[in-house]
């Protein structure tokens, strides 16, 4: 009869925790945590990415610009020595027309170059792609932020209703967490700057 009690005690024990919501209230914690590692990593993703997508957009137009730059002044340089049959009588001009000639040749080779391997120029190309991974960036925190609240949303109610509130004041007095809130100064966009 003893054990008969023994093992009814243990069984309405062991129904009675099974139903007071012990364990959804530990896992939904778990849930809560987990969904904030996900607003942390997507934080982070914008910190390592956004930089180095912003130096090489930039190196990329730097690297443009200063091709096209050296063809225009080459180009004005080679344009502003006249050409008559005298210049080929003064050795000094005629070096210096050579010399212009052959920086323009120069610079025209490198634009070749990029053009060959850039059919088009890149730059609005890499612009462009900038604007999607801010996007693509900016959308994914917002997400994460989304499944935070609603983790939080469900592991708050969790602890609040009945029978769960009991097994929470008596054995895990768990908290309410915190769901995110946008700051203030989140009312306006973030400006990127190229200079």
């Amino acid at each position: 009869m003893k054990k008969l009690s023994l093992l009814l005690i243990t069984l309405l024990a062991a129904m009675t925790f099974s139903s007071c919501g012990y364990n959804e209230m530990q896992a939904n914690e778990e849930e809560v945590f987990a969904a904030w590692g996900d607003v942390e990593a997507a934080y982070q993703r914008r910190m390592d990415l956004i930089p180095n997508l912003v130096e090489t957009v930039k190196g990329v137009a730097k690297f443009e610009k200063e091709t096209l730059e050296g063809v225009i002044d080459a180009r004005s340089r080679v344009g502003s020595i006249q050409m008559s049959k005298e210049i080929l009588n003064d050795p000094a001009s005629f070096q210096k027309f050579q010399n212009a000639q052959g920086e323009l040749s120069s610079a025209l080779s490198r634009l070749m170059v990029v053009v060959e391997k850039y059919p088009e120029l890149k730059a609005n190309q890499n612009f462009t792609d900038l604007m999607h991974q801010l996007e693509g960036t900016e959308n994914r925190i917002n997400v994460a932020r989304v499944r935070y609240n609603q983790a939080v949303q469900k592991f708050n109610t969790s602890i609040r209703v009945f029978p769960n509130n009991i097994t929470n004041n008596i054995f895990l007095k768990l908290e309410r967490k915190e769901p995110f809130k946008a700051e203030e100064k989140a009312k306006e966009a973030p400006k990127v700057n190229f200079q």
